[in-house]
């Protein structure tokens, strides 16, 4: 089927009302962010059918705004997006909302043991359909953009309306579909609120070897990088690479002869705004309270006891490998500390819950205990 290219408001509007109340349609987005702060958007793909007629349209956002398919996403129709993260993100910053319904057949595989849920691998194991990658690295702010992209482009949606159809059946009949749903919804209400520049420090390698003065000049040289990349729309190492940030949280630079000094430093890019940004950032670190700066969550509270976050994971290597799923689907060591811990955990909640979190507090309640059944292990009582 070739799609429909649409490269005008007219088109656009045209193809939203011919959406708006589809009971389902197909989204994926290309867009590039290797130079930039902000992703940007290059195309999206629609696929939906109506009358038992599929569609696919191409939107040009470089042509067109994209916001009006805001009424699209707040419609009643669930999305199909596969590996949603990145598409709910840019979905968000470009029409200021995301899908109220979501299905991300990469996030329902893996209830049905997937364990590798690419697209491609999906429609081959699933539907028999092998997809081209012969535009996998394509320029999609090219314009015109060639006839094999857009082929290309089109096939990320062809075929989820099948796949759609498949996944619910099988994970119907593994009484998974609830479970699946649940996750999909988690993933469509994650927050994705803009980055605390405050918390930008956190992302550093090396984070955990900074004390005290060094800590908090990393903190406002981490939050001031921040701030001037997305204000400048670049890559944050960019505008101050990681090494010569830490370099200058350690030897904190008082004059621009400091500066020039530090390790790393890419004197070419020591303007007037940038040389006088970076003192007055380090500068406000050496004024910074203790008690003002931004600890990891890691970094504080009681640690989790390292023999029973052991047993609790044992216990959940057995459940996923009884239930053919992931290990790190079902619970991460992050979950299961923080449940070891006392603090708020997925395993709290929902289908990990019925499935696995109430035999883990009773493990460590000490109501039940793990012994040896064969090869494998069980729940016994105390």
């Amino acid at each position: 089927m070739k799609p429909e290219w649409i490269d005008t408001d007219a088109a656009l509007a045209d193809a939203i009302e011919r959406l708006r109340d589809a009971p389902r349609y197909a989204l994926d987005t290309e867009f590039h962010r290797e130079r930039t702060y902000w992703p940007h958007l290059a195309l999206v793909q629609l696929a939906w059918a109506d009358d038992d007629r599929e569609h696919i349209a191409l939107v040009d956002p470089l042509a067109v705004d994209v916001r009006p398919l805001r009424a699209v996403l707040e419609g009643p129709g669930v999305a199909l997006l596969h590996a949603c993260s990145q598409d709910l993100e840019i979905l968000e910053r470009e029409c200021g909302t995301t899908p109220t319904r979501l299905f991300d057949p990469q996030i329902a595989a893996a209830f049905l043991g997937f364990k590798q849920a690419s697209l491609g691998h999906l429609l081959e194991a699933l539907l028999d359909v092998s997809l081209p990658k012969a535009s996998q690295l394509a320029d999609w702010t090219r314009r015109p953009l060639g006839d094999d992209a857009r082929r290309y482009a089109a096939n990320d949606v062809a075929h989820l309306l099948s796949l759609h159809d498949v996944l619910r059946e099988r994970l119907a009949n593994a009484g998974r579909l609830a479970w699946a749903e649940e996750e999909c919804e988690r993933a469509r209400a994650k927050d994705r609120s803009p980055r605390q520049p405050e918390r930008a420090w956190w992302r550093l390698k090396g984070k955990n070897k900074l004390k005290g003065r060094a800590r908090r000049v990393a903190q406002t040289l981490a939050a001031w990088r921040e701030r001037e990349a997305a204000r400048r729309d670049r890559p944050v190492r960019s505008v101050l690479n990681d090494l010569s940030l830490l370099a200058l949280a350690h030897r904190p630079p008082k004059s621009p002869g400091d500066l020039k000094r530090t390790r790393g430093l890419d004197r070419r890019r020591l303007d007037d705004a940038t040389t006088k940004g970076i003192l007055e950032a380090a500068r406000a670190g050496l004024d910074l309270p203790d008690d003002a700066v931004e600890i990891p969550p890691k970094a504080s509270g009681p640690k989790a006891n390292g023999a029973a976050v052991a047993l609790c994971q044992a216990w959940l290597s057995e459940v996923a490998s009884r239930e053919n799923l992931d290990p790190a689907v079902l619970a991460t060591r992050d979950d299961v500390s923080s449940l070891v811990r006392g603090a708020p955990s997925r395993l709290d909640e929902g289908w990990r819950h019925a499935l696995v979190g109430a035999d883990v507090k009773a493990l460590l309640a000490g109501e039940r205990a793990l012994a040896f059944e064969g090869q494998g292990l069980v729940l016994v009582p105390r």
